[in-house]
């Protein structure tokens, strides 16, 4: 499965355009799934979820949506932005299978869970910092106050699974990366 953790655009949702191409010929074979970032929800989400549409990709806001058998115990929950969206734990995990993988921009939806369970968690929004020191501690962090505990890598959650934050492949307010190079994480969940 594909998995977008959101901030597709900084400006206008129609720049998201350039994205949808590629997007539609990308198969895999448990689906694409995709949550808004706070970068998109001060744009025209409606318009981006119209573009995901056409290519393919489920939009999950604060709602979860369970792989197609045999792994239908495995449900894909995505909750909305925590602070630009309006997160909802319980709509986000309602119905859901028994294995959960969490979908959300920032390590901060962790503030909303209320005491929800997940199995495994994605998250992106700090940009591993953006601007890092050598040794990849972070000098630049997005607002929240869990961008800097996790910034970036995997992290074990007290009473849920672990948590992954990826650096992602874009920028935030500057167009430069220092020692916090862009990337897509690639998992296998067994």
């Amino acid at each position: 499965m594909l998995l977008l953790g959101g901030d597709y655009v900084s400006g206008p949702a129609h720049y998201a355009e350039v994205l949808m191409p590629r997007l539609a010929a990308c198969r895999p074979p448990f689906g694409k799934f995709a949550v808004f970032g706070n970068h998109d929800l001060s744009t025209d989400d409606m318009q981006l979820t119209q573009m995901f549409s056409r290519a393919s990709v489920h939009t999950l806001v604060n709602r979860a949506l369970m792989l197609p058998a045999p792994f239908d115990s495995v449900s894909i929950c995505g909750m909305d932005d925590p602070w630009t969206g309006a997160p909802d734990a319980a709509a986000t995990f309602a119905g859901a299978a028994v294995t959960r993988i969490l979908l959300m921009h920032a390590p901060d939806g962790l503030l909303v869970l209320d005491r929800q369970r997940y199995d495994i968690g994605f998250a992106g929004h700090t940009h591993g910092g953006q601007i890092a020191l050598p040794n990849g501690t972070p000098v630049l962090m997005p607002q929240g106050p869990l961008s800097r505990p996790f910034y970036y890598g995997r992290f074990p959650v007290p009473d849920n699974g672990d948590l992954i934050v990826s650096r992602g492949v874009g920028c935030g307010n500057i167009p430069v990366r220092i020692n916090a190079d862009p990337e897509l994480v690639i998992c296998t969940v067994q």
